[in-house]
């Protein structure tokens, strides 16, 4: 029987590349098969040429990395030029937005862009500009669909964007926020902080748009990383964190202006998670007066390991394979963890009992249709 450490196919090929010159096609077939249920595949393919591997792939595993290679492609490019078109569109209302997560690392070039295909386009804006902004997407062709009443509060009250705003012909989506956690949140960075901050990245000569600084940029996917309560792909998030921190470490001082940066903005906590498993799930070199720094600022508790035993079950690749014992329950508390720190209780309670009778309502109706 094999042990849980040899099933992991994909993660061992992400720690260590250069074993892949002995896999044989079920060790390929394994990988391929991690990778894709993780949405890595092109990923991988990257990951592999970078260490000089590419040639050691199959002739039949390197048409499932090319075919997926092409739509990352094709997704890159139509991100790109969607984001022109939301600079156009708010170019006579508000200051250019700052573009968020994975756009702004194919915009800026950024090697945790590579290989991967980004859904939505996130922006943040000053949060006295949202109405404008909305607006002059709403004319521009996005539109936030029907929501109810508890819905359009839910989101224009309690969260940190507007509801998902797809546009009308080409199906593209765009989030935009006012600021990177709920304003319920037990967190409470400073959106104003992190816009003043913002850098310029060029994509064309003719055209540039704005990201976040470095810092900022690692925090926020921090951020996003560990207050989430699903993790179908949290083994391809925590790489894009340890991508992101190898790409940056690399500027003088980047570590300690990290650990202070964190401070300023309220985002220790996911910090400290982030640093703690990149290093012990992905053996991202984080300099140990760094994990000092954060283990004085944020101290252990018995509630770490219990956040232990819950993300190394998780932050893996979603495929069947990589389950191990108690990986539902581990689920379950990350799932419950990421709604406490959302709202606090005198909002949540309501709000799932809400969500239950309307989930509970949608299966009725589909029962009496069948």
């Amino acid at each position: 029987m094999p042990n849980e450490t040899s099933k992991q196919v994909l993660l061992n090929v992400l720690r260590h590349p250069q074993q892949v010159q002995t896999f044989g096609l079920k060790e390929w077939d394994l990988l391929l098969r991690q990778a894709r249920r993780a949405d890595m595949l092109a990923t991988v393919h990257q990951w592999l040429t970078r260490a000089g591997l590419a040639g050691y792939i199959p002739d039949k595993v390197e048409k499932h990395f090319t075919a997926h290679a092409n739509l990352v492609h094709a997704n890159q490019t139509a991100i790109k030029w969607e984001v022109a078109q939301i600079y156009a569109a708010l170019a006579e209302v508000c200051d250019p937005p700052v573009v968020l997560k994975g756009a702004a690392y194919v915009l800026a070039g950024i090697s945790a862009a590579e290989g991967r295909i980004f859904n939505d386009i996130d922006i943040l804006v000053p949060k006295q500009d949202i109405n404008k902004v909305e607006q002059a997407l709403f004319l521009a062709g996005w539109s936030a669909g029907h929501l109810d009443a508890y819905d359009q509060k839910y989101y224009r009250t309690w969260m940190h964007e507007l509801p998902p705003l797809q546009h009308m012909r080409r199906g593209t989506v765009v989030d935009v926020h006012h600021t990177i956690l709920p304003e319920t949140g037990h967190l409470k960075p400073d959106a104003q902080k992190l816009l003043s901050a913002a850098v310029t990245a060029a994509v064309r000569d003719d055209f540039s748009v704005r990201v976040l600084a470095p810092v900022d940029m690692v925090l926020h996917s921090a951020a996003h990383l560990f207050h989430e309560g699903e993790f179908d792909h949290g083994l391809r998030d925590l790489f894009d964190l340890h991508r992101l921190l190898i790409h940056f470490s690399e500027e003088p001082d980047f570590w300690q202006t990290l650990v202070k940066r964190a401070e300023v903005l309220d985002l220790v906590p996911p910090l400290f998670y982030a640093a703690r498993y990149v290093q012990a799930i992905l053996q991202t070199p984080v300099p140990v007066p760094v994990l000092e720094s954060l283990n004085r600022l944020f101290p252990t508790t018995p509630i770490t390991r219990l956040m232990d035993f819950c993300y190394q079950r998780v932050l893996v690749s979603d495929h069947q394979s990589c389950r191990r014992r108690f990986t539902g329950l581990a689920e379950y508390l990350l799932f419950v963890r990421s709604h406490y720190l959302r709202m606090p209780l005198r909002l949540l309670l309501p709000h799932l009992i809400r969500k239950a009778f309307k989930r509970e309502a949608g299966k009725a109706v589909v029962d009496n249709e069948n």
